[in-house]
């Protein structure tokens, strides 16, 4: 079970550090971006990344 948890998370690590790698500016600006966004849309997106994983993750396991 935790070596599921740390290749999940090694997983995520990748996949979160490729924009940065492969596009610095693009991903500076993206997150300027995502900055000036009012507190209740982030938290809305964030929800719908969470239940999109969970959903992944059922579909998965």
């Amino acid at each position: 079970m935790i070596d599921s948890l740390f290749l999940a998370l090694g997983i995520v690590l990748i996949v979160e550090g490729l924009g940065p790698m492969i596009a610095p500016n693009g991903w500076r600006h993206m997150v300027a971006q995502l900055s000036q966004q009012p507190d209740n849309q982030l938290r809305r997106v964030g929800g719908c990344l969470v239940v999109t994983g969970m959903v992944i993750v059922f579909m998965l396991a």
